[in-house]
């Protein structure tokens, strides 16, 4: 992996950085090139002192070391983290927030416990509705006074289903400082942000949480300030994304492969195809990975481009339930859940021009 390196998006006032779309990878995506995303500063944490706690409408609250955490039954589980946001610089009309490309994605196996092996312990209450996580990391937002941690909720059906996680491993290895050490919630097949990182505190509740990363923050809005009518983000949609060429590339008249990765969330990539043309015919391609639930799949396809000249490639992934990448994702105020046909336009040189040019 050397000279590869994760790509910067921001790094005030909170670090971001993208996965550098690459194709010459395992699906597993290696630690160091694992994208990061943050709101605030990394938290400071001492694991002697470090613990989890399990409050409110349980039967019986509870307090979980490190230890007694990695003593229970440990589960393993592949998993790709999609931000919200990825894709938000595709958008035709600019959308507030990071000015994400195609790389605030990545695929790892996360290992760990079941959230609900820890919250049967606690006792669950049968009024309860909502569970509210509180990472560590906290700051200054700008549209509020004093403090804020980062916090999000989960329906109880969710956070009781067997796949959701508090990961203490990523890809065999402890959690680094910048994935959510000592442990983070992992919520496969939806968008990260419910992923909690820094996880200390978990809350169970029994009314739909309100907290800014949950009602302003990673809502879909039509208008601007029309929270009245903000509707949650969806389970991860149909994506998918065309890593090589890049945008604007000289290829070789010839054969020419076009590869990339399709996702699904909570269903199953069922098939990729290519358009070499802006979207008029349409081959499939070949799927490389078989089918593992919350995970992408990568894909290659072989193009015989014996013609010189500008070509538009289009990627258009369709999943278990028919459901097919628009042609255009739904603009929202805020840019999020952008799976609209990926589009890489190329340039297709003849050997001929370029010896003229050498000689």
């Amino acid at each position: 992996m050397r000279d590869i390196h994760l790509v910067p998006v921001s790094y005030f006032p909170s670090e971001n950085l993208e996965f550098p779309m690459i194709t010459n990878l395992q699906t597993i995506t290696p630690n160091p090139l694992f994208y990061v995303r943050n709101h605030f500063e990394y938290p400071a944490i001492d694991i002697n002192t470090w613990y989890l706690s399990i409050e409110e409408l349980v039967s019986q609250p509870l307090k979980f070391t490190y230890a007694d955490l990695k003593n229970m039954n440990k589960v393993t589980l592949s998993a790709t983290l999609e931000c919200a946001g990825n894709k938000r610089s595709l958008f035709e009309k600019k959308a507030q927030g990071n000015q994400f490309k195609l790389g605030a994605i990545s695929n790892a196996i996360w290992g760990g416990v079941r959230l609900k092996d820890v919250l049967v312990q606690a006792g669950v209450s049968p009024s309860a509705t909502e569970i509210v996580f509180e990472g560590l990391d906290y700051g200054q937002r700008n549209d509020m006074d004093g403090q804020v941690f980062f916090e999000r909720s989960l329906p109880v059906a969710k956070a009781l289903h067997p796949d959701t996680l508090l990961a203490y491993e990523m890809n065999g290895e402890p959690l680094s400082d910048k994935h959510g050490f000592p442990i983070r919630l992992i919520v496969p097949g939806w968008y990260a942000i419910a992923s909690v990182k820094w996880l200390h505190r978990i809350r169970v509740v029994d009314q739909p949480f309100k907290g800014p990363f949950q009602s302003i923050d990673y809502v879909i809005l039509k208008k601007e300030n029309d929270y009245n009518h903000a509707l949650p983000l969806s389970p991860v949609l149909i994506n998918s994304t065309i890593a090589s060429p890049t945008e604007e590339e000289e290829m070789a008249v010839g054969t020419n492969l076009v590869e990339g990765y399709a996702w699904a969330g909570e269903n199953s990539v069922t098939k990729v195809e290519i358009s070499t043309d802006g979207g008029t015919l349409w081959a499939e391609a070949n799927i490389l990975d078989p089918d593992v639930p919350y995970s992408w799949r990568r894909w290659s396809f072989a193009w015989d481009s014996q013609e010189p000249g500008p070509y538009t490639i289009k990627s258009k992934a369709t999943n278990d339930r028919g459901e097919v990448q628009p042609l255009k994702a739904e603009w929202n105020v805020k840019g999020y859940q952008n799976n609209s046909i990926h589009a890489v336009n190329v340039h297709v040189i003849s050997p001929n021009l370029v010896n003229s040019v050498l000689h």
